[in-house]
């Protein structure tokens, strides 16, 4: 496969019907995970609740396969508040930490307030004790926000449940007819919105900083790619390139004040930032070869990027200032679509092993080199990774039809996100939201 070849064939990939929320279908947890009863919270206010915030929070610490959520029906008492905890009730049942908690309105123009508190089981000893507020409309937001705040605690790890994933879903209108959807949705695939439809491919969505607005490629444009940006709160989109050829692989930079991307203007796929004032273009370390997939390291001083300059796909680093490049992938004959992980001074990548067909989902240590598969599948693509860098979500193949999917980074955990309806590609996972 070309890299020009690779760039596009995500849309030829999308070929199956309608949009649907994705679902959840943990595959692979963690070993001995941590017993948690996330207990049903007591509800002061009129009529019924909207969401069912404890199920949530289960539902979010389950996902990422180090907490076991204890059963309802396994709880031998159902507290709300810490002075009602017994703590002999979890020992019995092999709970190690319990949440309680309590959700109130005073009045229906009120804010909904919920309070909640965190037991360690095993010290007999509260842990945590927080209060959120939020409106009718946020009471899934108060739930991941709650997740959130329980996971750093204790794990060490900042969460990402209040984050959202981008994706695209095609569906098929008849005999070479598709319809292709850019949806936005929460972390666990709830809430999903459209925010274009088109009769033709899109490709590459990219987070800016602060996800307040997005960038993608669109063939809209008589079937030839163009690069737009998308804000998320007005729905005002701009199409920022069109130049004949390639316009790809857009990628914002860490300020969100330049934008990376692949343009064929001079005639051969290269590197270009744009600086968003201005608008000008400067390309990066130009070559005759196919350079593609830029991603930006950490500092904003230089770009990852996929090239065949050296005869196959491989990772390059570029300096902007300089144009020095260094090539950082050398084990298999194919690796492309890297992204930097700062905890562990790795890239996540597509890799292929050489003489094998199957492209798999790797992470490379840049201080050994090692290289280490994550993904169990044979055509996986697009890895995108979570802002906290612990997990980190792809597309694959399953039953013939493309779905999402997400491992751990240390390849513990894994679960598949399908949907009922749709062909689904090209995840993009937010930043942490402002």
């Amino acid at each position: 496969m070309t890299i020009v070849r690779a760039l596009f064939a995500a849309a030829l990939l999308l070929v199956q019907p309608a949009l649907a929320q994705l679902t959840i279908e943990i595959t692979q947890g963690a070993d001995d995970p941590t017993a948690i009863a996330i207990v049903p919270f007591e509800w002061r206010g009129r009529g019924r609740l909207d969401e069912d915030i404890p199920a949530i929070v289960s539902a979010d610490l389950q996902r990422v396969g180090q907490f076991e959520p204890v059963a309802q029906k396994d709880m031998l008492s159902l507290p709300t508040r810490y002075s009602e905890v017994v703590f002999r009730d979890w020992r019995a049942i092999g709970a190690e930490y319990v949440v309680v908690g309590r959700i109130q309105q005073a009045s229906p123009d009120a804010p909904f307030v919920l309070e909640y508190e965190v037991a360690d089981v095993f010290r007999q000893q509260q842990v945590m004790s927080r209060k959120l507020s939020g409106s009718r409309t946020q009471l899934r937001d108060l739930a991941h926000k709650l997740s959130d705040e329980i996971y750093e605690k204790l794990t060490g790890i900042k969460g990402a449940f209040s984050t959202r994933i981008l994706y695209v879903a095609a569906n098929q209108l008849g005999a070479g007819r598709f319809k292709y959807q850019l949806v936005m949705a929460d972390a666990d695939g709830a809430r999903a919105k459209t925010l274009l439809d088109s009769a033709e491919p899109i490709l590459s969505p990219s987070w800016a900083p602060g996800g307040g607005e997005i960038a993608y490629v669109s063939f809209e444009n008589g079937g030839r790619p163009a690069i737009y940006r998308h804000q998320l709160r007005s729905g005002l989109r701009e199409r920022m390139v069109a130049y004949p050829g390639i316009n790809g692989a857009p990628a914002w930079s860490p300020d969100g004040n330049q934008l990376a991307m692949v343009l064929s203007k001079g005639g051969n796929p290269d590197i270009y930032v744009m600086d968003m004032g201005t608008r000008r273009l400067k390309a990066i370390a130009p070559h005759y070869a196919i350079d593609t997939e830029p991603s930006w390291m950490p500092d904003g001083k230089s770009l990852l990027f996929t090239s065949d300059r050296g005869g196959a796909p491989q990772i390059y680093r570029a300096e902007l200032a300089s144009g020095k490049v260094e090539r950082l992938t050398f084990e298999g004959d194919y690796n492309a679509r890297a992204t930097f992980l700062p905890e562990r001074n790795a890239i996540i990548m597509v890799h292929r092993r050489g003489g094998e067909r199957a492209f798999h989902v790797a992470i490379q240590s840049l201080d050994t080199g090692q290289v280490r598969i994550l993904s169990q599948s044979t055509l996986d693509e697009s890895p995108s990774v979570a802002p906290n860098g612990a997990m980190l979500m792809y597309a694959t193949k399953h039953n013939g039809r493309g779905i999402l999917a997400v491992v751990s980074v240390d390849g513990s955990v894994r679960f598949r996100l399908p949907s009922s309806a749709s062909d689904v590609r090209e995840p993009a996972w937010s930043p942490y939201l402002h």
